[in-house]
């Protein structure tokens, strides 16, 4: 044995010290100051909007918890490194050779520098935990501000805010614990091992009492957090979601193999890891490592017997046969739960019988009952927004580098009087579609900077009516609001310039305006319109060199140095998306799909619907937004799950000036209260709120959507019936397009679905709802966006069970498939495609209105020429009433007339833009009841023998064909094909018209779908 021998310790020349201290400098500045840029962009982007205090906020926050984390993981690492330094051997073996003590070259190096490395190595720890925890920032700041939510859960009486806000910041801090004391465990090991407390050498390896009493301590420290941890575990049983994947009525929350064998299991573990961790702690003293490597044992053991086994022989061999009792105090807390956390408290259920039609024909109806739904008949929308964004860009676009939204919007207005719903869409500049010289850096960020004005078209109308030959009927009748033209909203000239739309999320999207007079090129404010120059407040400003530089190097463009039309007065607008410029302001928030634009006292805003939500909600289902959320239109429209959902914000961004405002309109939101709490001031009070601005909120699709989903489900009270999957419902998919995806809510102006319910007018958004596996049709949902009784659902409960030779009310599909079958529809298509002109046919969205005690169902069709530049025009309208006769006719008012067979419209029912409906005779058998554009007369005239004859040959060879086209029946398909060649020759010589080529396949299947 010998004393620790002497060692020399390298000095580094001053050439190489000066060396290593301008690397360090340089790579500090190329890693920071990208990020110090950016973090100069944000600080200034927040003075423009108002809200630094957001910014400060949450880098405070940041800076506090990197400098926590940093001096937790650094500062325990570095100490339990000086400790085992400290109490290393004084007296280490003196070996022959080095491969005798493998670590002697590194013990070396370490002992020649020793406060490099116990500076170093904690300083590196410390930056990765630093950066890692500083992101967790929301967690720490609800935890401070957390408000109760006054609802206790049912198993251990707490609030539920101790759930949502508390329990993630405990656990948060414990993992963190953790990860601390492993990683002081581990570094402890390896420096013990290094300085010679441990040692391998020869069949047994020996450990210094020293290293023994560390490493047992902080070993200790570890299963003591993991008793905490098993402590806090119980809390999160309430989140259970055992039964979650099993299929059918799944729930989320403690079920009873929960209650009665995980939770007592928590309770007992926890008690086996004190008793563990106090043997470890007894290794301080004791030489005896066997204790803590018995109890550790004992510790592993009763988590797999205990912890997992013992529930899962529960489960399997107690609650699975008998599921429906045992489980049934926990569904109730789920369906409990899950309305609370997603504002289903709110919904009346209210009993509807549609007066159905019997086998005998067509149930009748009073025509007081028809008067009574002036409402609803008086705004049934026949324009479908979702097929119109061709037609709007063709007949209103005006440039190559202006662009409508691929869905346009829905909202009400009241014009001369009347209040009517509107198809609306911004025009806005789109910078992708810019082309050639376009493109330039000067025009695409000093010329091309805004979009201009609204376009907006009534729901309920067209230009006039459309038929066979003409091209221009069948248009939505356009009125334009833009900077010239005020238009029917009072649009003012600069509330129509649009510097902040949809279109303008690229990262290159920023627009300079504000130069110098006379070297500017000027802003594109239109076609046959002078250049404009801003002169609103919004941007940033450009007026120093210091400004220009830090911008310069944000987007990496020298030309904001350089150019000369960039002076004193310019401003650099960015973040122009509504929907980014609002989740920057209130990153809490989580936004809705559909931003949609609103004239609000002259001025173009954009209304963004904000949600808080939580992961998580004890006893409440977990929602998969991606899955509730898809649709025909929208696929997959959001992200992510959450178990608790509220629309409680509503936020405007100002198209022309970007000014944020954030509204409440959930004030009882607990959720909301504390991030008000975080962030004060940044969300006005209800009180606050314009009613100019009110007027014009809808409630929005993503929450409707979710709310819809759970409505399938939570609409059942029973635990028994819910467990066994009865009375379950299920939205439908889109029988108007060709992906099997769910029907898309739909926004309408119509009168309160109520039986008895005051005639107003309401805007709401509908949905319709089908058995659980079944195509009938079982409710139907709406929800108010009127301000005085916003939020409000209502559903309507179809009879489950009907008496006698009763029809069932229809869903969606069997009523489309039985719209597009008859001989009215038939009939009018078949002319429209024979009359010389290829065309496609689209279909609109069907609507389902209750009207008269009954169900209207309206569906408007499309057509679109195949030319270059063509685009969707209304061709018909479609209508049926109940399982009544099927109306069809150019116009609205024709096809009520003919849906409406036997009930007729009384006097002074009007049809806005066609006047007042008269009485409509009672059809004859065989009648073209729809009204259809047929050469061989008008609606009302009764369709001849061969003409019916031929119709009715058509379909029946259309379904022969299909039949024989899914077989793969190559003969068949021939012989269907001849067939449908000959019937329509028959149609053809019964109405007059010119003889045509024969039908193709590609023919046949085109007249079935889009």
């Amino acid at each position: 044995m010998a004393n620790r021998p002497p060692t020399a310790t390298p000095q580094l020349s001053r050439r190489t010290k000066t060396l290593l201290i301008v690397g360090a400098v340089a790579l500090v500045v190329l890693l920071g100051g990208a990020r110090l840029v950016d973090v100069y962009v944000d600080w200034a982007w927040f003075g423009e909007v108002g809200f630094r205090g957001v910014f400060t906020t949450i880098l405070w926050t940041r800076v506090l918890q990197f400098v926590v984390a940093a001096v937790l993981m650094g500062g325990l690492l570095a100490l339990n490194l000086v400790i085992a330094y400290r109490v290393r051997p004084v007296f280490v073996p003196v070996a022959g050779t080095t491969a005798e003590d493998p670590v002697a070259r590194y013990r070396t190096v370490v002992l020649a520098r020793p406060r490099w490395f116990a500076i170093g190595i904690p300083a590196v720890v410390a930056l990765i935990a630093g950066l890692s925890a500083q992101a967790d920032w929301q967690t720490v700041q609800t935890f401070l501000h957390s408000v109760p939510f006054g609802v206790q859960d049912p198993v251990f009486g707490h609030d539920i805010s101790f759930y949502v806000f508390q329990l993630p910041f405990y656990r948060w801090l414990l993992s963190w614990l953790f990860v601390a004391t492993a990683v002081s465990f581990v570094a402890a090991l390896v420096a013990h091992y290094l300085f010679g407390g441990i040692r391998l050498a020869g069949r047994s390896g020996a450990v210094a009492p020293a290293a023994r009493a560390h490493l047992a301590v902080l070993a200790g420290t570890f299963v003591l957090f993991k008793a905490v941890a098993y402590f806090f575990d119980r809390y999160e049983l309430l989140f259970s979601d055992r039964k979650a994947a099993e299929g059918g009525a799944n729930f989320f929350g403690a079920t009873y193999t929960d209650l009665n064998a995980a939770m007592p299991a928590k309770l007992i573990l926890l008690i086996i890891a004190v008793i563990c961790a106090a043997a470890f702690f007894s290794a301080v003293v004791l030489r005896n490592l066997q204790i803590p490597a018995i109890a550790l044992a004992l510790l592993v053991l009763s988590s797999v017997l205990v912890g997992a086994a013992w529930p899962a022989v529960l489960e399997q061999f107690s609650v699975r046969p008998n599921a429906i009792d045992r489980e049934a105090e926990s569904i109730s807390r789920n369906i409990d739960a899950t309305r609370q956390a997603f504002n289903l408290g709110n919904v009346t259920t209210v009993p509807y019988a549609p007066q159905v039609a019997t086998a005998a024909g067509n149930a009748a109806v009073p025509p007081q009952d028809v008067a009574n739904s002036q409402a609803t008949l008086n705004n049934i929308r026949i324009q479908d927004p979702s097929r119109l964004n061709r037609t709007f860009a063709v007949q209103q676009q005006l440039t190559n580098f202006y662009s409508f939204s691929p869905l346009l919007d829905i909202d009400r207005y009241t014009v001369n009087n009347q209040r009517q719903d509107f198809v609306l869409a911004a025009r806005e500049i789109n910078p992708d579609a810019l082309i050639g010289n376009q493109q330039d850096w000067i025009n695409r960020h000093l010329v091309y900077t805004h979009g201009q004005g609204l376009v907006s078209a009534p729901a309920d109308r067209v230009n006039v009516p459309s038929n066979a030959e003409a091209s221009q009927g069948g248009l939505p009748a356009f009125e334009v609001s833009d900077s010239s033209n005020p238009g029917p909203f009072n649009l003012s000239p600069d509330g129509a310039r649009i510097y902040y739309g949809e279109f303008l999320g690229g990262a290159d999207d920023y627009a300079i305006v504000g130069g110098n007079p006379g070297s500017t090129p000027g802003e594109y404010d239109g076609p046959g319109r002078p250049a404009s120059a801003y002169n609103g407040p919004g941007g940033v400003s450009l007026g120093n060199w210091a400004s220009r530089l830090v911008f310069a190097a944000a987007y990496g463009e020298r030309n904001i140095l350089f150019n000369g039309s960039i002076g004193s007065d310019s401003r650099i607008m960015y973040n122009r998306t509504p929907v980014d410029r609002v989740e920057k302001v209130a990153p809490w928030l989580r936004t809705d799909v559909d931003p949609y634009p609103a004239v609000v006292d002259g001025r173009l805003q954009w209304i963004v619907d904000g949600y808080t939500t939580l992961p998580r909600y004890p006893y409440a289902q977990q929602v998969d937004l991606g899955q509730a959320t898809d649709d025909s239109l929208r696929p997959a429209s959001a992200a992510g799950s959450v178990g608790y959902m509220r629309n409680s914000v509503k936020a405007t961004v100002d198209a022309y000036s970007g000014e944020v405002k954030l509204y409440a309109v959930d004030e009882q939101d607990p959720v909301l209260k504390t991030w008000m709490g975080v962030f004060p001031g940044v969300v006005q009070p209800s009180a606050d709120i314009p009613p100019s601005l009110r007027s014009h909120f809808r409630y929005p699709e993503d929450i409707f959507k979710v709310q819809r989903d759970l409505l399938t489900r939570y609409h059942v009270e029973n635990p028994r019936d819910f467990f066994s999957t009865q009375n379950f419902w299920t939205v439908p998919e889109d029988p108007t397009r060709e992906a099997n995806a769910a029907i898309p809510p739909y926004y309408l102006l119509a009168g309160d679905p109520r039986p008895g319910a005051p005639p107003d007018t309401q805007f709401q958004m509908t949905s319709t709802l089908l058995a659980l596996s079944r195509p009938n049709l079982s409710a139907y949902l709406s929800v108010s966006s009127e301000p005085e009784n916003y939020g409000q659902m209502t559903v309507l409960e179809l009879p489950a069970q009907l008496t006698g030779d009763q029809r069932g009310p229809q869903g969606p599909q069997q009523v489309q498939a039985e719209l597009l079958t008859s001989q009215s529809v038939n009939g009018g298509l078949f002319t429209l495609r024979q009359s010389g002109t290829p065309v496609q046919v689209q279909y609109g969205n069907l609507l389902t209105l209750p009207v008269a005690g009954g169900l209207l169902y309206v569906e408007p069709i499309y057509v679109e020429r195949n030319a270059q530049t063509s685009f969707p025009q209304l061709f018909g309208v479609i209508a049926r009433f109940n399982n009544g006769d099927i109306g069809y006719a150019p116009t609205l008012q024709g096809a009520l007339q003919a849906a409406f067979q036997g009930v007729p419209l009384p006097p002074g029912l009007t049809v806005p833009g066609l006047g007042t409906a008269q009485q409509s005779p009672t059809p004859q058998p065989g009648a073209n009841t729809g009204g259809g554009p047929l050469p061989a007369g008008t609606p009302g005239q009764t369709l001849s023998p061969q003409l019916t004859e031929a119709i009715t040959a058509m379909n029946d060879a259309l379904d022969r064909l299909g039949t024989a086209q899914a077989a793969r029946d190559f003969r068949g398909i021939g012989d269907a094909e001849a067939a449908l060649d000959a019937a329509i020759a028959q149609f053809r010589s019964a109405t007059g018209a010119a003889p045509s080529t024969p039908t193709t396949p590609a023919g046949a299947a085109a007249g079935t779908g889009n």
